[in-house]
Order: C-alpha cells, then sequence, then structure tokens
C-alpha cells in the first residue's frame, strides 16, 4: 500500500529489454536509503519489487533495478519512459505512520493524457499560486470519479476538482508542481489513473444486490469516496 505522498523524483538510468518484460534501473536516493531486496516501490504509481540484494543496494547507493511485465508496460505509461526520463518515487507506506494522502494500491486502472494547463492566480513574486490541470478519462472509470474524491494520477494522490465524463481536473499548488512530474508534464503526454479502491469495493457489493437491468446507486459511492478520502 502506499499514500500517493511522493518521496522524490528518480530518474532512470537504463531500460534492458527482456522481451515479455523489461528490466529498468532507477536512481532515488531517499527511497533508496532503506530499501531492501523483494521491498515495494512506486514508480509513477506502478508498484514494482526491488531486485537488488543487500549487497548490490550497498555497492550501488541511490540506485535499484526492478522488472517490469509486458502487460504492464502496455497498460500503464511505464511503456513510454525512456533513459534520462523523471519519475515519481515512493515507498511502500509504514503500518502506524499519517496518512497523508488516500489509499493507494500502485495497480494502474488505466490511462489518460494531459490535455491542457491553466495557471491560476499570481502570487506577489508574479508565478502563479496553483495550476489546474485536465485530463483525459476512460470511460470504464468515469463512474468512479465524483467532485472531492480521490484519484491517483502517476502516483500522486489528489483531489477531483470537475469530474466530466470523459475528463477531470485538479488544482495544483507549486509544491506538487515542483516535487513531482505534474510539474512537467506537456500537453499529449500519459498518465497513469488509479481510482479510489474504495469506490470499487461498494460498486462491487451493491451491484450483487442490485436489481437487474438498473444501474449502481452512484450517490452511495459519492458518499464513500468523500467519506474515505
Amino acid at each position: 500500500m502506499f499514500t500517493g505522498i511522493i518521496e522524490e523524483l528518480g530518474e532512470v538510468l537504463s531500460i534492458e529489454d527482456l522481451g515479455d518484460s523489461a528490466r529498468v534501473r532507477l536512481r532515488g536516493p531517499v527511497t533508496t536509503a532503506d530499501a531492501r531486496e523483494g521491498q515495494s516501490i512506486a514508480v509513477n504509481g506502478v508498484c514494482l519489487t526491488v531486485l537488488d540484494t543487500d549487497a548490490e543496494l550497498a555497492a550501488h547507493p541511490g540506485e535499484f533495478s526492478a522488472d517490469v511485465m509486458r502487460e504492464t508496460l502496455e497498460r500503464s505509461s511505464l511503456g513510454a519512459i525512456g533513459v534520462g526520463s523523471r519519475v515519481n518515487l515512493e515507498r511502500a507506506m509504514a503500518l502506524g505512520a499519517r496518512l497523508g494522502g488516500h489509499l493507494v494500491q500502485g495497480h494502474v486502472d488505466g490511462t489518460g493524457v494531459l490535455l491542457s494547463r491553466t495557471p491560476g492566480e499570481a502570487g506577489a513574486d508574479g508565478n502563479p499560486q496553483w495550476e489546474v490541470l485536465r485530463f483525459s478519462l476512460p470511460a470504464q472509470l468515469s463512474r468512479y470519479l465524483v467532485e472531492k474524491g480521490s484519484i491517483t494520477v502517476d502516483g500522486v494522490s489528489l483531489t477531483v476538482v470537475e469530474a466530466a465524463v470523459d475528463s477531470f481536473t485538479v488544482s495544483l499548488i507549486p509544491a506538487t508542481l515542483a516535487h513531482t512530474t505534474l510539474g512537467l508534464k506537456k500537453a499529449g503526454e500519459p498518465v497513469n489513473l488509479e481510482v479510489d479502491v474504495l469506490a470499487k469495493y461498494v460498486e462491487r457489493l451493491l451491484g450483487d444486490r442490485a436489481v437487474p437491468g438498473l444501474a449502481v446507486n452512484h450517490a452511495v459511492i459519492q458518499a464513500s469516496q468523500q467519506t474515505g478520502a
């Protein structure tokens, strides 16, 4: 489990094509400070497993390797990264730690693309105090989004501002823009999306009890998301 609070911007050092998978080597001094073989690190919101032994981690501080299956490359934006790409990194949450964002599994539900960036009001220094980003949304995911609900974009826990049928918007403060890849994204670039898992469980539970032919009660899903965010 993760929280969607990015710990650092990492960098892709190399990508080795293994046919049905790829081996990616990344640099991330903060997230590897206490890394061990077999531990989980979220890379742009995708849960990956550290391959390096403790000896290898000690020999190459600040770096780690992970295997990415072909299906993951095809179903997430990791298929679009290259050597030198910046990526969002987060270690798995510790039991009992503060939950700063929301419950994030690191299981990508789909991908979207950045449609637009709209700067907000300028501060005293002349720079925008926030920025509104609009992303496209796969049709099968739209039912899980509600205004003020949670969504994970490239591993970043965000609050939905506007939930349209085929897109949504989020407002990003300067800290998020400066410390995540969302500050670097350009229109047309892909992002990983993970919806609030609570909404999916509620839908499944209600769906088993629903009258055939009737839609799931989205008001209940909305209430669940807002309560659990």
